[in-house]
């Protein structure tokens, strides 16, 4: 039986969680038990006894003390026609994130709109979030209709604002219907107090509407999650194939070592097979030995792009702000890669759809941003392959998901892809800063306590840094350069008499290149921070030569 997964949206107090509960118990998807206990719940409820379908999804105990949805309630089931997995995401502008959580799983989504007050400022935000995930089918679902005495007018004058959103975010696939959560009115069965209406009922729509006609993801694909080595006779792949099917004897290409090599066999679960399908886990065998590991692709037409530079849309979902330059752990398909934000090119506001230019990124904002990665991989856009073109930002220090996004643009001619020498380049992006020498020398204001004291400030800020402080002339060019290669930052510190010579005669700051403005620590540490970034640009002074 086909499956539909969808989720609920809109904004607080719309009816969301009402409105899959009186699904589920009108269509008799309840046991004996939980019919029962909600009965009596709802005795003591906000519906003067009246049954309050909410409490089937509303399962926090703060949600049911404030009237409110806060965490993503999942249910699965089942009708007669298809089976369903709901996601009920929260209305609050607090829990975007959560709601775009659901919303990345999901093939369709229902977005609630109140009779009475019509397209909100979260209705745009959450279709806004809906689209960027990916949703191709929606269905508005003017609800309350009985608090407006079921009026056709109202709903029409709804229904232009809704058109009016449509054209705006060009959605597709768009589905317009008037219900009543609460009474039941065009939620399972027509309605006889809106018989103006000649459309389907939301059940039958959920249940009839094609999802998959779409689709334009075109031939096999599989990213490798786990290479399988039971004995030293067998190597196989184990993924899921998100789309095409593989056959046994089929040529595949491997990325990103670019290899090619024919299907031995297909395993699925413990059985052998001929062929495998979409959303299929299986185990691949290939004929000969080739660079296969986690975060490999198996693919059999058109191109998949490897690069290690990026232009995503990225939805903020981290407590503290983005600031570019900052080192994440970037997960894209199989692979996890560390990475970094290295411009943000505008924000997006998610009510309006107007751009401007940002230099940070507070939660709940959606911007457009260049990343950087360690090294190439496997990626692509979103409008391509979906499943390469998905992938959320992780805090290093944290492990928590400060954002989730998806891939615009692929930045191609990136020297270094693929390396199998990890260099200089490869360790300072993976600290997610430049690997730069700089020269301390003793002045009236420069001493070993002030050069000790940018070493902590500079490391609270999460440079790898190490302060040396040569005795003598001997061995500091290899010592500095070991230090620079394993892509940590070093300070120098030397006395005013001592000449280091690491540096070329023409740099302007090779004693003192503060400058004379520069007189504290704060400052000293501002400068080095900088200049240590990952975005700026490979002539900053400092560099070892």
């Amino acid at each position: 039986m086909e499956l539909l997964k969808f989720i609920t949206c809109g904004s607080v107090d719309d009816g969301k969680s009402t409105l899959i509960g009186h699904i589920l118990y009108d269509s008799k998807l309840l046991y004996a038990d939980q019919k029962k206990a909600l009965e009596l719940e709802s005795k003591v409820g906000s519906r003067d006894g009246a049954i309050d379908y909410s409490l089937l999804l509303d399962g926090l105990m703060a949600e049911r003390e404030q009237g409110i949805t806060i965490d993503v309630a999942y249910r699965y089931f089942t009708t007669d026609n298809r089976s369903f997995i709901v996601a009920d995401t929260p209305g609050h502008e607090e829990y975007t994130r959560n709601m775009a959580v659901g919303a990345s799983f999901a093939d369709l989504a229902v977005i609630l709109i109140d009779a009475k007050q019509g397209v909100l400022v979260q209705t745009r935000r959450h279709a806004r979030i809906c689209s960027l995930m990916g949703i191709k089918y929606f269905v508005f679902a003017v609800n309350k209709m009985d608090l407006v005495l079921y009026s056709k007018e109202r709903f029409d004058t709804i229904q232009h604002q809704i058109k009016e959103l449509v054209e705006e975010l060009k959605l597709e696939n768009v589905v317009i219907i008037p219900v009543s959560a609460t009474e039941g009115d065009n939620v399972t069965t027509p309605s006889e107090n809106i018989k103006w209406y000649d459309g389907p009922v939301l059940l039958e729509y959920l249940e009839k509407v094609d999802v998959t006609e779409n689709k334009s993801e075109k031939g096999f694909y599989m990213p490798v999650q786990r290479v399988c080595r039971p004995n030293h006779t067998f190597r196989g792949f184990q993924g899921q194939i998100e789309s095409g099917t593989i056959h046994v004897g089929d040529e595949v290409r491997i990325l990103p070592g670019n290899e090619k090599a024919k299907v031995k066999s297909i395993h699925i679960l413990d059985k052998e097979a001929t062929e495998a399908s979409k959303n299929r886990a299986v185990t691949i065998q290939l004929n000969r030995e080739v660079d296969v590991s986690r975060g490999s692709v198996l693919f059999s037409e058109g191109e998949i792009g490897v690069t290690s530079s990026i232009e995503a849309t990225l939805l903020w979902m981290d407590d503290e702000r983005l600031e570019t330059g900052k080192n994440y752990f970037v997960k894209i398909g199989t692979k996890l890669i560390p990475g970094t934000v290295t411009h943000i090119r505008n924000t997006i506001d998610v009510n309006t759809g107007v751009k401007k230019e940002a230099s940070n990124l507070e939660k709940n904002e959606i911007a457009v941003c260049e990343l950087k990665f360690a090294d190439g991989i496997v990626v692509d856009t979103f409008s391509k392959h979906k499943t390469l073109g998905e992938l959320i930002l992780i805090d290093r220090i944290t492990n928590m998901t400060s954002a989730c996004g998806v891939v615009t643009q692929l930045y191609k001619g990136e020297e270094g892809l693929g390396k199998t020498v990890i260099d200089r380049e490869i360790r300072s992006n993976w600290k997610g800063q430049r690997a730069i020498t700089f020269e301390l020398k003793e002045s009236n204001i420069i001493n070993l306590d002030f050069a000790r004291r940018i070493e902590r400030e500079l490391s609270n800020r999460g440079r790898h840094t190490y302060l040396y402080i040569p005795e003598n002339n001997e061995g500091i060019k290899e010592v500095v350069r070991h230090l620079n290669d394993a892509g940590i930052v070093v300070l120098m510190y030397v006395k005013k008499d001592f000449d280091s010579g690491i540096f070329n005669t023409n740099r302007a700051y090779k004693n003192n290149w503060f400058g004379d403005e520069i007189t504290n620590l704060e400052d000293a540490a501002d400068y080095i921070y900088k200049a240590t970034g990952i975005t700026e640009e490979t002539t900053t002074v400092g560099d070892f030569i």
